[in-house]
């Protein structure tokens, strides 16, 4: 017996290639769907609107495709407010909480539509009647009795549109490839970066030990000594090569420069977490002159923060390093409040991480030597993220090279 339920799209949803979106979902899960009403945009500033009535062969899988429609922005003709259900305990969910999108996210509550704060995937909606707000809250920080959303009633979410003017990533977006003009993308991130310092927006570099081990080390010391990041994560292996290039010019016990392995080389990032453990932390080492230059180095004399998440494969590790993952997770939140955006470089879980922390409109873009990294971040919800298949020995001389040619064109 087909049950069925009408629904509502608007705003740019043609160009933005959300309708076909709608109708490759409704037929994929095994619906069907008449348009009722279809007004199209006669101007490029115009929306769009659409009333579709969708159909399936049961009352459990209407449901569920349209929970996978709502993500893309559509809604019922007559929203109600949102059903709160208090959790009975902390960490405990309701059943049939909605789950959140990383999409910019509006919650209905006593007739009126209230923005979801500080909006990231696959988290709760948690409504505070007293002081009218909805809030995005991680599972770890849910606590007994905070009304949780439940359905899909009261929830709408504004899916990104394609830009109406063609934006500088606009051609890479949702596209992984090698065969792309590096030093050409390399430009266009650098005048990105620019605009968003100018602006006065905030840039997260998250980094993986490979930038180190390719050479890429001393150039983004460069970028950092001169003011484009303004927070890095990384893991206890980036600080702790990048130590070790300082102590030992090798990196994994390689010479860096002549990429010869060195005799006794294996010790020398144990000697040189042991240094920075001696001097207590790797501000300590810093400010001691144990640690003279690189990426740290420039971090501290700079006053950029770091976050170095722990990992089961450490050695040490780093007396800096945050050992548990629910604490690193809640200090790389504390730095992605406002952030406009994110470099992942090298680094495909710490990407993965990160990822699922961003909201939608954050440019992220994940540099890796691996097309496949960048695929699977997308796949796993970064849908923003744009890819640049390059190693990170290449990549940041080039983009330190770039920043300066054209931060003294604007200067001049």
């Amino acid at each position: 017996m087909q049950t069925s339920r009408e629904i509502e799209l608007e705003g740019h949803i043609i160009d933005s290639g959300i309708m076909t979106l709608v109708f490759d979902r409704i037929m994929d899960m095994g619906g069907n769907f008449e348009i009722l009403v279809f007004d199209v945009g006669k101007k490029k500033t115009d929306p769009s609107y659409a009333s579709l009535r969708v159909s399936a062969p049961g009352e459990a899988q209407l449901e569920a495709i349209l929970s996978e429609l709502f993500r893309f922005g559509a809604h019922f003709p007559i929203v109600s407010d949102a059903r709160l259900v208090p959790a009975e305990g902390d960490r405990i969910v309701p059943k049939g909480f909605y789950s959140t999108t990383n999409h910019p996210t509006q919650v209905k509550f006593g007739g009126e539509w209230m923005p979801v704060e500080e909006i990231e995937m696959d988290c709760l909606l948690v409504v505070d009647p007293e002081t009218n707000r909805a809030c995005c809250t991680p599972l770890s920080k849910l606590k007994k009795g905070s009304l949780v959303v439940v359905g899909e009633d009261g929830v709408k979410v504004d899916y990104p549109e394609r830009p109406r003017e063609g934006g500088r990533f606009e051609f890479m977006h949702g596209t992984v490839s090698p065969e792309r003009p590096s030093e050409t993308l390399i430009e266009k991130i650098a005048k990105e970066i620019i605009d968003v310092k100018r602006s006065g927006g905030h840039i997260v570099l998250v980094g993986g030990p490979a930038i180190i081990h390719t050479g890429g080390g001393p150039a983004l010391a460069e970028i950092i000594r001169e003011g484009y990041i303004d927070a890095l994560f990384a893991g206890n292996a980036l600080a702790t090569h990048d130590i070790e290039s300082n102590l030992f010019g090798t990196s994994l016990g390689m010479d860096i420069k002549t990429a010869r392995i060195i005799t006794g080389g294996h010790k020398h990032h144990i000697y040189a977490i042991s240094e920075v453990m001696r001097a207590g932390s790797i501000r300590n080492a810093v400010e001691q002159g144990v640690v003279t230059g690189g990426v740290m180095y420039e971090c501290v004399k700079n006053n950029v923060p770091f976050v170095l998440a722990g990992s089961i494969r450490d050695d040490g590790p780093l007396p800096d390093v945050i050992t548990d993952v629910m604490e690193a997770q809640d200090a790389m939140r504390k730095h992605l409040h406002g952030v406009r955006m994110v470099l992942m470089v090298a680094t495909l879980l710490h990407s993965v991480a990160v990822g699922n922390c961003l909201p939608s409109s954050v440019k992220t873009i994940c540099v890796d030597i691996n097309p496949s990294s960048v695929t699977k971040l997308m796949d796993r919800g970064t849908t923003q993220a744009m890819g640049v298949v390059s190693d990170a020995g290449t990549f940041f001389p080039m983009l330190a090279r770039k920043l300066e040619i054209l931060s003294k064109n604007v200067s001049e």
